[in-house]
């Protein structure tokens, strides 16, 4: 057991203050204590921007994290987590070379800079659907509030990667209802008692459409992504059925949960910060001012909290000793705000020279692969719906907050356009 922190730099990361606002809650850990053991984690919380970098390319810090926590479990649980165990393995997110190396280079082979590019206009042509469909609500009722999550941020993402990925349109709808589910445990709520069971259900209905999804896919002679898995090879090695599943589960949930909170927590940023929103709107024809904007949304106040690195051996690091199987959270959005990397770090400013260096997506080899997708889909979403509303502000004061202890975003977000 680590040596006890000063009480005046206890983090309790089940606070509704922690909740609300990490950076708060973090910023005296950075400050202070770069490696800080929390109790109520079980583990160790990293939060400066070097340091972070540093444990993303450390070889002694593993990303297979799904397996040692299944073999911990108590022999009551076995049963209920075996599907979630059996299925995460196969996610490149949860391996470490080798099997990391082939299964990247495998999807790399179909999720390719030019399969992204090409969704350009397919991307534009759902946002103005949804808009369209937010107006004509808006008509009819007479008001002009909506939640610009659950009509706009959430379903975007998951309209975009389906087609991506070939999936109907049709069967939308219930697929991110299963994502929702293992959202529980892989993004680790930190209050559902009932989130492996409801993972592990989530999983086995997942697994066995795609399986028949797959099936039918490779008669159809699609061009897209799902094609693109199954015809990758390299030197003769190919995915397996059960990895070719893995990949396009993990493409469907990474591909709509953190997009939904860039798109959120970047138009509440702008809505907090008013002469940002300004010149963002002044200059929409202008593409790199956009792009920068979104690259200040991601490091501000972006989707991702954390990242989970195990220890594989005994290392001192700031004086602390590290033990062979314990957690690590690297936690990204405090490094975003480090202010030895970015200077007034708690300011939004959307023409920031740095702001590309964020954390959002990971960093390595781990860098996440459906970031080029999010960033392109906020890239289109923010001047179209910044043109379509030349007024939008927030309709309620205090919004709830997921309490994942990976992802930051809000669980609803009201705006009056």
């Amino acid at each position: 057991m680590p040596d006890a922190e000063s009480p005046a730099l206890i983090f309790d990361p089940l606070s509704a203050e922690a909740i609300r606002d990490p950076y708060t809650a973090m910023a005296p850990l950075q400050a202070e204590a770069p490696a800080y053991w929390s109790d109520v984690l079980g583990a160790w919380v990293v939060t400066r921007y070097d340091d972070i970098r540093d444990a993303f390319r450390d070889p002694r810090l593993s990303s297979d994290r799904i397996r040692p926590f299944i073999e911990r479990a108590p022999a009551s649980m076995q049963d209920t987590l075996k599907p979630l165990g059996d299925h995460l393995n196969l996610w490149a997110v949860f391996t470490d070379p080798p099997d990391h190396t082939r299964l990247r280079g495998l999807m790399n082979r179909a999720f390719t800079t030019r399969a992204v590019e090409a969704l350009r206009p397919e991307i534009a042509r759902i946002v103005n659907r949804l808009l369209d469909d937010i107006d004509a609500r808006i008509e009819w009722s007479g008001s002009r509030e909506f939640d610009l999550i659950h009509e706009f941020a959430y379903p975007l993402p998951a309209l975009v990667i389906a087609h991506m990925l070939g999936v109907p349109e049709r069967d939308v709808d219930k697929l991110k209802r299963w994502s929702d589910l293992l959202a529980k445990f892989v993004l680790t709520s930190r209050s559902d008692p009932q989130k492996y069971r409801m993972a592990s259900d989530g999983i086995v209905e997942m697994e066995a459409w795609f399986r028949r999804f797959l099936e039918e896919h490779r008669a159809s002679g699609a061009e897209d992504v799902t094609t693109g898995l199954l015809d990758a090879r390299d030197e003769g090695d190919r995915l397996t059925t059960d990895e070719l599943v893995a990949c396009c589960v993990l493409l469907l949930f990474a591909g709509h949960e953190t997009t939904t909170q860039l798109l959120a927590n970047g138009m509440r940023a702008l809505i907090e910060n008013p002469a940002q929103m300004a010149d963002l709107r002044a200059h929409l024809d202008d593409i790199g001012l956009v792009r920068n904007a979104v690259e200040e949304m991601l490091r501000f106040d972006g989707p991702s909290l954390s990242m989970v690195r195990v220890a594989t051996e005994d290392f001192e690091w700031h004086g602390r000793r590290i033990a062979t199987g314990e957690r690590l959270f690297l936690m990204m959005c405090i490094g975003n705000r480090d202010p030895r990397v970015f200077p007034e770090p708690d300011r939004f400013d959307i023409r920031r020279d740095e702001a590309k260096k964020n954390f959002a997506f990971g960093y390595g080899i781990h860098f996440c692969i459906g970031a080029p997708l999010a960033r392109l889909e906020a890239e289109i979403a923010f001047p179209l719906l910044l043109r379509r509303y030349p007024e939008i502000a927030m309709a309620e004061d205090d919004p709830p907050w997921s309490d994942s202890i990976l992802n930051r975003g809000m669980l609803h977000m009201r705006v009056r356009v």
